[in-house]
């Protein structure tokens, strides 16, 4: 198969959040199947070495229409992550920005405009260049409009009567909702009325690729269900549920070239299930490098954005109670400013025994992975989650909600004692949460053999990109087998 696989960003070149991650994972995997892929993605000028990348292809999108302010000029520039072939769409109108989104917590007033120009320049110029894709992959608010744009403005166009869409939705909390004027670039959509997309003068990207696109999926079964619930659908229920038929749910692979503590480049002690008595002396080395007791205490660790979706509002109130027991915690993040604040002044009042980073470092972020005993995830809602996946690797056991890829991914040690590998609560309660930590806590002490079996339980546990391609290889052809519209 041909896939064009369109992304606003992907590790190796830019990368903000765990979309980058399946950005290079999932195209580099289709290629090792044997499949032609393009991954295209904005020529942000934040890209290192951006403009050194060849030119292959200039253009000026709606360049016959007499309106000289949309005909807008632009270059496609190719590089390379891996084997596959990677085409930046250059406009600097658009993406020379000092960040990718917004600046200073604000997004950019024109992202609507941004990114409808970056949907309808990829494909125009995939056409242009001569690869013809039987699937059209979008992923998230940012190139949801592109099926509609393949679905209206090339609708009589033979070069894309083959060519089916797919729109991956890695979190439904970020719709890109702008003013309808935001579609005026796109002659052919911008003056679209329809109730599944438009409220008032507003239009909804991620409305409309639930609508156009021929399947839908997200990174997790759980939360594909809870898409089409009242609770958990974001305000889209409605949406999900007419097509719940095309909607399914794919968990994301784990990149363990990066994420494996017998081969971490970025650990000073590494080990293996087989090896797992040396995981403590890497605990030992970070309770020396961050000031904590050194000793067998365990360590809860946490790597997170501050947001409420992530649980910080389910973590605070209980903190200062939990920490009265012989526990380390260990949080890294930045994000919401108060509840930034407020993290820091739990850490103030314990500085014995936690220790707050606001800040995101790769190599913390691993150190932690490795060190701590527990790993934190009382999310209010996660599409697939990544860290519990990283956590079972390294066997820190992770304490999760039972939400979304959460649930998909961590067997309750409470509920399977056998096969468990982590711990599970439900209600988004801070005092359950609570209750679950001092249950981790209590076999911690009184079953030191049993925390082991566990860990190695969740050493065993494997998520492979070569797994969850194989399921997106089946969605392709379900696409493929939908009649033309």
């Amino acid at each position: 198969m041909n896939i064009l696989f369109l992304a606003s960003e992907a590790a190796g070149l830019i990368k903000s959040g765990g979309l980058a991650d399946v950005a290079k994972a999932l195209p580099l995997q289709l290629k090792a199947n044997g499949h032609e892929v393009r991954l295209m993605i904005p020529c942000y000028s934040l890209i290192k070495g951006a403009d050194k990348f060849r030119v292959i292809y200039e253009g000026i999108l709606n360049q016959d229409n007499p309106d000289e302010n949309i005909r807008i000029p632009y270059r496609v520039r190719q590089t390379f992550l891996g084997n596959v072939e990677v085409w930046l769409i250059d406009c600097q109108r658009f993406f020379d920005r000092t960040s990718l989104y917004g600046d200073n917590n604000q997004a950019y007033a024109d992202n609507g405009i941004r990114y409808v120009f970056f949907c309808a320049a990829a494909i125009e110029a995939t056409k242009q260049l001569g690869f013809r894709p039987d699937i059209l992959h979008c992923n998230d608010w940012h190139t949801a409009v592109s099926p509609m744009i393949l679905r209206l403005k090339y609708a009589h166009d033979s070069f894309f009567d083959k060519t089916r869409s797919l729109l991956t939705i890695h979190n439904a909390a970020f719709q890109g909702v702008f003013d309808q004027g935001q579609l005026y670039l796109i002659p052919e959509i911008r003056n679209i009325r329809h109730e599944m997309i438009c409220s008032g003068s507003c239009a909804n990207f991620l409305k409309m690729g639930v609508f156009y696109a021929d399947k839908i999926n997200t990174v997790s079964p759980g939360y594909a269900y809870e898409l089409t619930t009242y609770l958990g659908g974001h305000g889209m229920t409605v949406n999900f549920l007419s097509r719940r038929d095309d909607l399914s749910g794919i968990v994301n692979g784990c990149d363990y070239s990066d994420w494996d503590p017998s081969t971490d480049s970025l650990l000073r002690i590494r080990y293996s299930k087989d090896t797992l008595e040396e995981k403590v002396l890497g605990k030992y080395l970070l309770q020396r490098k961050l000031g904590l007791e050194m000793g067998d205490t365990p360590i809860y660790g946490m790597v997170a954005r501050l947001t409420d979706q992530k649980g910080i509002g389910l973590l605070l109130p209980i903190l200062d109670r939990f920490l009265q027991h012989k526990v380390q915690i260990i949080i890294e993040g930045t994000g919401d400013p108060d509840l930034q604040r407020q993290m820091q002044e739990i850490a103030d009042r314990h500085k014995n025994k936690m220790v707050f980073l606001p800040k995101y470092d790769n190599v913390m972020a691993h150190q932690i992975e490795a060190a701590s005993d527990f790993f934190l995830m009382p999310s209010i809602f996660e599409p697939c989650g990544l860290n519990q996946i990283y956590s079972l690797a390294y066997g820190t056991l992770p304490i999760v909600r039972a939400v979304g890829g959460l649930r998909d991914t961590v067997i309750d040690y409470d509920r399977d004692r056998e096969h468990g590998n982590g711990f599970i609560f439900n209600d988004p309660s801070a005092e359950e949460l609570l209750s679950c930590l001092r249950r981790t806590l209590i076999l911690y002490l009184e079953d030191p053999d049993e925390m082991r079996r566990i860990k190695h339980n969740a050493m065993s546990k494997r998520f492979l990109w070569s797994d969850s391609c194989k399921e997106y290889e089946n969605l392709y052809q379900e696409a493929l087998k939908k009649a033309k519209w």
